[in-house]
């Protein structure tokens, strides 16, 4: 049987991936028995039959950590699982949903076949969401096993369950209405009579059972936030940047913040300086230290506050705004807003100023769209903004930042990432090899001084595509073997 992994994204192939414990099997059984269970457990001793615990978060390992006694939690890797509860094991995970496993101990381990939702404030008492979780097992054990083909970790967790059907979206309300933020149920509850209603036009149904869609497929997350490890971090930041020491350290000092309150900081990030310096590429690396999805709103082309507002179901091709469509792209509540150019957020042309509309969003107390009509929460919103001139930022929304001032390259730094970097990136790009295209330090002393004048990586970046493509060209077409660029066959190649 192939191997899973609970932990999804680009991350999962770097070489500190979590070990992964579990097999999977397939099953059409619809009552698990000690025999043919929901799940298997590497007990290294006798378990109760009833045991209580919660699933450890899946992007650090698959596994299941007892309830102890406040200083000493148990743990279990899982053995193996049935491949129609990988997505609700991951689920559970994610949530922190503390459970109570039904089991028996086995010769291979303890053989779980019930699985229960318990009160999160440690009492045994079953929860009121627990008939939603029964429901979702009931579903599961009612369905054929997915394909090993579905079964692959590429393969993106509920994309079969969207809610679109009215019908579906009902039996969402009835069994998990109670997990929804008071305000948006109340919102489904008023949306779902309308879409019912045969007193309204055919558009308004329409309307409604569109938003009622959206919000019913994202997954309404807390603001609790997994303590991140620094020194995984900081290889991160190491792998995506060169230098920049002073942005790290910055960088590292507010994840240090995070592991603290394990909540988000109460200011986002101002990355300010020149183009070129890896503004975007710091703010994509912090997205991905956060093991958060991530989303980019570029102000220079938004020139009217409804493209990020949306607009009024009063209209026929009314549509949310940039910012819903994000939270319904990312499947969560929880993510990281990448505004892109902020010192072009105040050259509104249309009806109302975007600099505006991103107040509400910055501020955390929840935004409104107006083609859903509903107040959503943003206190898991991570924004982090980039300017080329942090002077043409109004100060409301400067106040709404931590700046971080990126300074541009030396002439010394440019050159070791010229080398290192960019030139070694480029090769292997282009399927070739390190020792075909040689440049002399004479050589790329030429190219330093040719952008001497322009900031940031970007020319240096260009550069090395060009010379890799020039020498390419050359080996293709003189039957040599390598090129060498000195002084002047690169002042050549450049003049």
């Amino acid at each position: 049987m192939p191997v899973y992994d609970f932990n999804r994204g680009p991350e999962s192939a770097a070489p500190e991936a979590p070990v992964c414990t579990y097999t999977i099997y397939r099953t059409e059984n619809q009552v698990p028995t000690p025999e043919q269970p929901i799940l298997v457990l590497d007990s290294q001793e006798e378990w109760s039959a009833v045991s209580e615990g919660r699933f450890t978060n899946p992007v650090r390992r698959s596994a299941f950590e007892l309830l102890g006694d406040g200083t000493h939690h148990p743990r279990a890797d899982i053995l193996r699982i049935d491949a129609r509860f990988v997505d609700l094991i991951r689920w559970l995970g994610d949530n922190r949903i503390s459970v109570q496993l039904t089991g028996k101990n086995t010769d291979e381990g303890f053989a779980v076949y019930e699985i229960r939702e318990i009160a999160q404030n440690g009492g045994k008492k079953l929860s009121a969401e627990d008939g939603f979780l029964q429901f979702m097992i009931g579903r599961l054990l009612a369905s054929p096993a997915p394909s090993e083909e579905e079964s692959t970790e590429e393969e993106e967790a509920g994309d079969d369950m969207k809610l679109t059907s009215l019908q579906s979206i009902t039996d969402f309300m009835n069994c998990a209405g109670k997990t929804l933020p008071d305000n948006i149920r109340l919102w489904a509850r008023r949306n779902l009579n309308v879409a019912r209603s045969p007193e309204v036009t055919a558009e308004e149904r329409r309307h409604a059972q569109r938003a009622l869609s959206m919000m019913m497929n994202i997954q309404w997350k807390n603001s609790y936030f997994e303590a991140i490890d620094p020194a995984e971090a900081r290889r991160i930041l190491d792998e995506e940047l060169y230098g920049l020491e002073s942005v790290k350290q910055r960088i590292i000092e507010t994840i240090i913040q995070i592991n603290r309150t394990h909540t988000l900081p109460a200011y986002g990030l101002l990355l300010a300086g020149p183009a070129g310096t890896g503004k975007s590429q710091i703010a994509y690396a912090v997205a991905r230290i956060l093991k958060l999805p991530w989303t980019t709103l570029d102000m220079s082309s938004i020139n009217d506050a409804e493209q990020l507002t949306g607009s009024s179901r009063i209209y026929s091709n009314a549509k949310p705004g940039i910012i819903m469509e994000a939270f319904a792209a990312a499947g969560e509540s929880n993510l990281v807003f990448i505004i892109n150019e902020l010192d072009k957020a105040s050259a509104g042309k249309g009806n109302g100023n975007p600099a505006d509309v991103l107040l509400t969003l910055l501020d955390n107390l929840g935004f409104t769209d107006n083609y859903i009509e509903c107040t959503v929460p943003t206190s898991g919103v991570y924004p982090i903004a980039t300017a080329n001139d942090k002077d043409a930022i109004s100060a409301p929304l400067m106040s709404r930042f931590a700046v971080i001032d990126i300074p541009d390259y030396t002439p010394e730094e440019k050159t070791i990432i010229f080398r290192k970097f960019a030139l070694p990136k480029v090769l292997q790009r282009m399927g070739m090899r390190e020792e075909e295209c040689r440049i002399t330090d004479d050589g790329l002393a030429v190219i330093i001084d040719r952008f001497r004048d322009t900031t940031g990586i970007r020319d240096l970046e260009q550069a090395a595509e060009h010379l890799a493509a020039n020498c390419l060209y050359r080996i293709e077409t003189s039957g040599v073997s390598s090129v060498t660029y000195g002084a002047k066959e690169t002042a050549e190649l450049f003049g």
